[in-house]
């Protein structure tokens, strides 16, 4: 019999428009060095549209939480070279955070210039919505730069709708998730 050759969950391989491929995966402490090398070849605007204020380097202690989520709260894929984590180049990182409702979680992405543009960033959108869904959220909404168009386009794409945020500057994109349909019970016939 022959071995199956699957990954495990939440892991795929993802063939960019350009040919070259990247392995969709949740995030790894083994990637904070990579994140951190990572982090100084982002442009300023990349910085400061994904932490909504320039940040001049990954400290240490954040790029050791970042691949640390707790996974009661939250959710973060990455989208790297495909070699073993630690050694791979991320060009992406989208995650969720569940806040204190428990009913709705908040997403950011951050997908490099270097791989913009090529459907990165709303395939890892979709696959944050479907962690969401499986969690039974309400809603997910980010707070966006009106600058950032790119991001706000694919947001309003996916069916994300636009509101105010509470900071100048910002809009605050929302997708309300439809609670699951209950499911028809088995009925056994004889």
């Amino acid at each position: 019999m022959a071995a199956r050759n699957r990954l495990p969950p939440w892991h795929e391989h993802m063939r960019l428009r350009n040919g070259r491929e990247v392995l969709i995966r949740p995030i790894r402490p083994e990637d904070a060095v990579p994140l951190r090398a990572g982090f100084a070849l982002l442009q300023p605007e990349e910085v400061r549209q994904r932490f909504l204020h320039p940040v001049k380097e990954l400290s240490v202690e954040m790029a050791e939480r970042l691949t640390r989520p707790d996974p009661r709260r939250e959710f973060a894929l990455v989208a790297a070279e495909p070699l073993p984590p630690g050694e791979a180049l991320v060009g992406a990182v989208a995650r969720l955070a569940v806040d204190a409702s428990d009913t709705d979680a908040e997403f950011a992405i951050l997908v490099s210039h270097y791989v913009a543009g090529m459907g990165l960033g709303r395939h890892l959108m979709r696959r944050l919505v479907r962690w969401a869904r499986g969690r039974r959220l309400r809603r997910l909404y980010g707070d966006v730069l009106e600058s950032n168009q790119p991001m706000l386009g694919l947001a309003a794409s996916l069916a994300f709708r636009r509101e105010s945020a509470p900071t100048p500057g910002l809009v605050r994109m929302v997708l309300e998730l439809p609670p699951p349909k209950p499911r028809a019970p088995l009925v056994a016939t004889v």
